[in-house]
């Protein structure tokens, strides 16, 4: 029996960070005070506020200790672990109070979240499945093989309104609903979609780096569910760490014989395999996926069928995203009205998010459905650095589209967003503020969509590249205004046209900021001017001859040589060498250089 549990952070974001040395150093730390046989060290999953990495909590006194470093370890344990003295410049400063120390529950960051997909995500070690049974793992499934038929299990979905957390929201329970006629009869199949490519966003990885068993056991349950045996896992390679720890929890789950034949001596057989994904972002979309697990290349097929009737192998099967799944057993244990009593009339529960870009506490959020935009800016992302206004956020990555701040305060659920131009995606939120050009944002999401196109279908091969090369004249200075009009017409046409849905929503990007900021792609095009000073071919950097102080200091920083003038002289940019980077301007003591 161990009188203190240190938990560490094994997440990307933490071991990115160093937590893997920082685990080292503290194994050594208390082997050589006599402590390994006292203290235990438990590597657990993300616990989301990755802007405060690494990470690491020390229990029964539940301190949180945020951007600890290797030479920390020794105060922490002949302070904290031997002494009993917390180390307090190190207590993560909202948990710092004259009274004692605060719950993590208390802070701004976690008092707003309702974890249920990320509710073991940095509280167990996530390669032990006796810590997972300790929290009630695989009761869910023990519950549906000996309590449920597999009808009343779909019911259960049906009445909780879970809607697919992947992007497209469609009713989980009507997706297994389609898939479970002749149970029994003909061959099926669950996949689970781990492929997660939008640009920020880092949720599925979370969780399966956290609680990786919580998809094992929710798979098992849509198996038995719609009368399948076998289940796939469809998991990008880019995530070695998740990888690695789903091969440990299917192993485990084997030797438990949660998976495998007759689950709890029901009859019931069903196993999980693994397929590494190469990174293709198109293998996100549902029937790319199947065809890559097939061992082809990985290209979307026309629907009709759909993977319910006609999916992998030719046979019935349902996809779900890993967040999708981390719910179901939940929903199972505590019941449908559990679930729809959290967020709106439709969109029940909570809605994970990785929470990036401009904003102070970057990280993984959890919360209800109809929450504002401001409330995860504000009060738990902590607002924008450097007192900068808000100006936009990106939800739903390449597909989605730029929520302006005339809809702050509009409540987050599937309607909402898609009514505003945008969609929730798979999760991924990236913050911006009034430094970020919209027309080079979409751009940027743009170039994202050409690079990974699968090239099967014309409008989404040459229509998104068509669509790119206008973006690039405009970010130039050398667009029209009959650009800006072209532009806007292959968007509806690509939507109209394009084989799967990342194709069709590819111009959403586009389409959101030509809605909210056209002032700024007419600014690009007729003023010739970047009104956020971001596009490099219509800037121009110049020094105030008011403030200059003929220092030199700039001239020597240009990597350029094009700032001319003598010591005590005012200083003169030469246009037709300056490369336009902002060396000189950062440089400058006197604020003598701007750019216009």
């Amino acid at each position: 029996m161990y009188r203190s549990h240190v938990l560490v952070c094994g997440g990307t974001g933490c071991t990115s960070s160093g937590s893997e040395k920082i685990i080292e150093a503290l194994k050594n730390e208390l082997e050589k005070n006599g402590l390994t046989d006292e203290v235990a060290i438990v590597k657990t999953g993300c616990h989301g506020l990755c802007a405060a990495g690494p990470i690491m909590a020390v229990y029964p006194e539940a301190c949180f200790y945020s951007m600890v470093k290797v030479e920390d370890i020794p105060e922490i344990v002949s302070e904290h672990l031997l002494k009993g003295r917390v180390v307090s410049r190190l207590l993560y400063k909202e948990t710092s109070a004259e009274g004692g120390i605060l719950s993590l529950n208390e802070t701004d960051f976690y008092k707003k979240q309702t974890r249920i997909a990320l509710r073991n995500c940095g509280v167990i070690n996530p390669e032990n499945i006796d810590e997972y049974i300790g929290t009630g793992g695989y009761e869910a499934l023990g519950k549906v093989l000996t309590e449920m038929t597999p009808d009343e299990v779909i019911q259960t979905l049906l009445d909780a309104g879970l809607r697919g957390r992947g992007g497209a929201g469609f009713p989980t329970g009507l997706k297994w609903k389609f898939a479970s006629g002749n149970r029994g009869n003909v061959q099926k199949y669950v996949c689970c979609n781990a492929d997660e490519g939008d640009p920020g966003a880092f949720m599925d990885r979370s969780v399966l780096e956290g609680d990786p068993h919580v998809v094992l056991e929710a798979m098992a349950i849509a198996g038995y569910a719609i009368g399948a045996d076998q289940g796939y896992i469809y998991v990008r390679a880019e995530y070695p760490i998740a990888v690695e720890r789903l091969k440990i929890a299917i192993a485990q789950a084997r030797e438990y014989g949660l998976l495998g034949k007759n689950i709890f001596d029901t009859g019931f057989n069903f196993d999980i395999d693994l397929r590494l994904g190469a990174g293709a972002f198109v293998c996100g979309e549902e029937t790319a996926l199947m065809t890559s697990i097939e061992g082809k290349r990985g290209e979307p097929r026309p629907r009709p069928p759909f993977p319910a009737v006609k999916g992998l192998f030719g046979k019935p099967t349902i996809l779900n995203n890993v967040e999708t799944y981390a719910n179901i057993p939940q929903i199972i244990l505590n019941g449908a009205q559990w679930f729809a009593s959290m967020g709106t009339e439709k969109s029940k529960g909570t809605k994970v998010f990785a929470l990036g870009g401009k904003v102070n506490n970057t990280g993984l959020v959890e919360i209800p459905m109809g929450t504002t935009l401001r409330t995860i800016v504000e009060d738990i992302g902590g607002g924008i650095p450097g007192g900068k206004k808000f100006k936009a956020a990106q939800t739903g990555g390449p597909s989605g589209g730029c929520i302006p701040a005339e809809h702050f305060d509009v409540p987050i659920d599937y309607d909402n967003l898609i009514a505003i131009g945008s969609m929730m995606g798979s999760g991924g939120l990236i913050v911006m503020d009034e430094d970020n050009c919209m027309v080079d944002i979409a751009k940027f999401f743009l170039q994202f969509t050409v690079d990974e196109s699968c090239g099967k279908c014309t409008p989404c091969r040459v229509g998104t590249k068509r669509m790119y090369e206008i973006l690039d004249k405009i970010t130039k200075g050398q667009g029209t205004m009959e650009d800006i009009d072209k532009l806007e017409e292959l968007c509806y046409y690509i939507k109209e046209n394009a084989l799967c849905g990342l194709g069709q929503t590819a111009p959403n990007p586009v389409l959101s900021t030509l809605r909210y900021f056209r002032d700024e792609y007419i600014a690009h095009v007729v003023d010739k001017k970047c009104p956020a000073g971001v596009c490099k071919d219509l800037l121009s950097y110049k020094i105030d001859p008011d403030k200059c102080r003929g220092c030199t200091l700039c001239a020597r920083t240009c990597p350029a040589d094009a700032i001319e003038g003598k010591v005590k002289e005012t200083h003169y940019i030469n246009p037709d060498k300056c490369l336009k980077c902002g060396a000189c301007m950062e440089k400058c003591r006197f604020g003598a250089i701007y750019k216009e």
